[in-house]
């Protein structure tokens, strides 16, 4: 069974119709973690400890948050810096997290049209999270593809809650001692892995 951790950020959660729809259906899923960086450290005073050894107990790692400015709130950069330690993430001795998974879940204003090379936004939300896969590699994880909810502005309560149901089953999915976690990194998104057959590892 994999043991899955989410490291969940959002600095104003009371205003957000999608994350708490969210939180709503992972929260009690079993084999899944939730840990709210901002409700943890609201002044931003990561202890690091505590982290890392969070990380030392899972085997998929995902940051959920909203795409704010084409990145993360600023905890998760503060979570990056901090945690994610040379010699023990990355570097000539940091194996602490080889033969991990890391990833997103975010959403996102825009529609998925608007994040295309001829969209709005000039690009693919792929690479506008080049630097979370970058940091999976230096840190000897594979990244995995990341689960997006688009156009949440227009969305409403029902296309919300849908969307919450899917990422649950996505969750319970990853979770399934039955899975076959190595096709992951090849996906275009996380939703994807509900089409993959159930494997014995």
């Amino acid at each position: 069974m994999a043991r899955v951790l989410i490291n969940f950020a959002h600095p104003a959660l009371e205003k957000s119709r999608v994350h708490t729809q969210l939180l709503r259906v992972i929260k009690n899923i079993p084999g899944v973690t939730f840990n709210d960086l901002y409700e943890q450290y609201p002044d931003l005073d990561i202890n690091v400890a505590r982290e890392q050894k969070l990380l030392e107990q899972h085997d998929i790692i995902l940051m959920q948050h909203p795409f704010y400015w084409y990145s993360a709130p600023a905890i998760v950069k503060q979570w990056i810096d901090l945690v994610l330690e040379h010699g023990w993430a990355y570097g000539h001795t940091g194996k602490a997290l080889q033969g991990k998974y890391f990833g997103n879940i975010i959403s996102a204003g825009g529609s998925e049209q608007s994040y295309h090379p001829d969209g709005h936004h000039g690009h693919t939300i792929h690479d506008f999270l080049l630097p979370f896969s970058q940091t999976a590699r230096l840190c000897n994880m594979q990244y995995v593809a990341p689960f997006v909810i688009y156009g949440v502005h227009r969305q409403d309560l029902s296309d919300i809650k849908e969307d919450a149901e899917e990422l649950a089953r996505v969750l319970e999915r990853l979770s399934d001692k039955k899975i076959d976690l190595a096709p992951l990194p090849g996906l275009d998104y996380l939703n994807q892995i509900l089409q993959l057959p159930a494997q014995t590892r």
